[in-house]
């Protein structure tokens, strides 16, 4: 049996009835890693002998009868979540050898739990990038088509699930980083709402729009690793305090009589042709199984992409100003401190880094703060109105993921604004804090993946879950596999 094709919740029944060793799953998943990783690739760390430790350690639990929810799970997580004692790179040079001292709160909920640590997974540097092109190590590949992207900046947790390299993953989402490679490597990819799931131990982008979510083969999966990874955290202050409810019991509901609402807003001219089509298909899906479409505006949608790249720059100057060749991480040569910082940052940090950089840091210096910055937070709080004005009337939100399917490698890489223009659908959400699933909902003619994206109210992850099920039972997208 192809052991690596399993699921959560599947893998989690075979080896509770010891059909099959956590030993023997990991070893399937590490024959796919061998027989696919040099296409795909993936993983940036493969840490076999640490991920061995673990399943004899889940083997015990689950022989004495006492296994957690993910004992003996091998999961895969994006290199920018702290993993003690096992490299952490944020796919940049400047970090190429980072060893953390300490654990990120997702992971080590995820080990209490019982999870094996298959592989940390590649990015666009700095979770900077809409494509994983932007790796300061190489660009992974979309499993549908090599000669694609798999969406960014989580595109390796994207990909490494899709090509069954992995169980699950974990990925972080700032302005979609977690649902546009989902849609576009055809899986399931939840981001929560802002506050629901630590950030302790994740490297910082732009600290007020960062989120982690699970990236799975199914909804059901992402409703398990929510129910862990959620809560409030004595480590982060901006973790919410309050009651994690069991994701799963919604899971199977009716959603008679919801009313999701559809903006027109974002059906824009521009748009692929096959993503409009499937989507508008998915609606009418939704519909047939008692919700009712609700044709509703988010009048400052237009405004989203600037705001988030005057906002998100502004935080990523200053968080990676700690990257400086003094404390850790890469150190460049100099005749002086001055020249070792400037040429430790010229070549530690790729052309993004530096643009976000760059033009973070015009943002908030002297004479241009209230133009742009303070102008970018204003404009935050209209979005964020127009979602809250929008819920008083319908249950959830429902959108296109991304305006395309996966684009061909370097067909953008040479045009930032035509690039940054990928997550026009997703950016909103993370500008309102609000949270958000891309669930797959057809594909193009040339066999890519499209993606449905569902919005929720603020900490209603539950009423995306319970539609987002309901669409995928009623479907079978989410059960086609790209040919490897």
């Amino acid at each position: 049996m192809d052991y690596y094709r399993l699921g959560i919740s599947e893998a989690r029944k075979i080896l509770d009835k010891k059909e099959v060793s956590a030993r023997e799953l990991l070893d399937s998943i590490y024959q796919r890693i061998e027989s696919v990783e040099d296409k795909v690739k993936a993983y940036v760390t493969l840490p076999k002998e640490k991920a061995y430790e673990m399943a004899d350690m889940s083997q015990k639990k689950i022989s004495s009868g006492q296994s957690a929810s993910l004992s003996g799970i091998p999961i895969a997580i994006k290199d920018n979540m702290c993993t003690k004692g096992i490299r952490t790179t944020c796919s940049s040079k400047i970090l190429a050898n980072f060893i953390p001292p300490y654990e990120s709160t997702v992971t080590s909920r995820l080990s209490e739990q019982g999870y094996i640590l298959i592989g940390k997974t590649n990015l666009d540097e700095f979770a900077m990038g809409s494509s994983t092109e932007n790796s300061g190590f190489f660009t992974t590949k979309n499993p549908w088509d090599l000669e694609r992207i798999p969406g960014g900046s989580s595109g390796g947790s994207a990909a490494a699930v899709a090509a069954d390299e992995c169980i699950a993953a974990l990925g972080s989402d700032t302005g979609g980083s977690i649902r546009q490679p989902a849609s576009l490597c055809g899986v399931v990819g939840l981001k929560p709402t802002y506050g629901r799931v630590s950030r302790y131990g994740l490297v910082a982008f732009a600290s007020s729009l960062d989120q982690i979510g699970p990236i799975t083969k199914d909804v059901k999966d992402s409703a398990i690793l929510m129910n862990i990874i959620s809560g409030k955290d004595p480590l982060d202050s901006t973790s919410a305090p309050l009651t994690v409810p069991d994701f799963t019991k919604v899971l199977g509901q009716e959603i008679k009589g919801l009313k999701i609402g559809i903006p027109k807003e974002y059906f824009i001219e521009g748009m692929d042709k096959e993503v409009e089509a499937s989507v508008m298909d998915a609606i009418k899906k939704l519909e047939s199984l008692g919700a009712i479409p609700v044709e509703i505006s988010l009048p400052h949608t237009g405004y989203a992409v600037a705001t988030y790249y005057v906002l998100a720059t502004s935080e990523a100057s200053s968080n990676l100003a700690r990257y400086d060749g003094v404390k850790y991480g890469f150190r460049a040569e100099g005749k002086d401190l001055l020249e070792m910082y400037m040429n430790t940052r010229a070549q530690g940090f790729g052309s993004e880094v530096k643009r976000r950089i760059i033009l973070g840091t015009y943002t908030l210096s002297s004479g241009y703060y209230d133009a742009y910055y303070k102008k970018a937070q204003q404009v935050r709080t209209l979005i964020k109105r127009d979602f809250e004005k929008a819920f008083k009337t319908v249950d959830a939100i429902v959108t296109p993921t991304s305006p395309t399917a996966a684009f061909k490698a370097g067909e953008k890489a040479g045009d930032p604004l035509q690039m940054y223009l990928s997550d026009i659908f997703t950016i909103s959400v993370n500008l309102a804090g609000v949270p958000g699933i891309s669930i797959p909902c057809g594909f193009t003619s040339n066999n890519l993946p499209i993606g449905l994206q569902i919005i929720g109210k603020h900490f209603d992850e539950e009423t995306i879950l319970k539609v987002s099920y309901a669409y995928e039972q009623s479907t079978d997208w989410h059960k086609r596999k790209p040919n490897l």
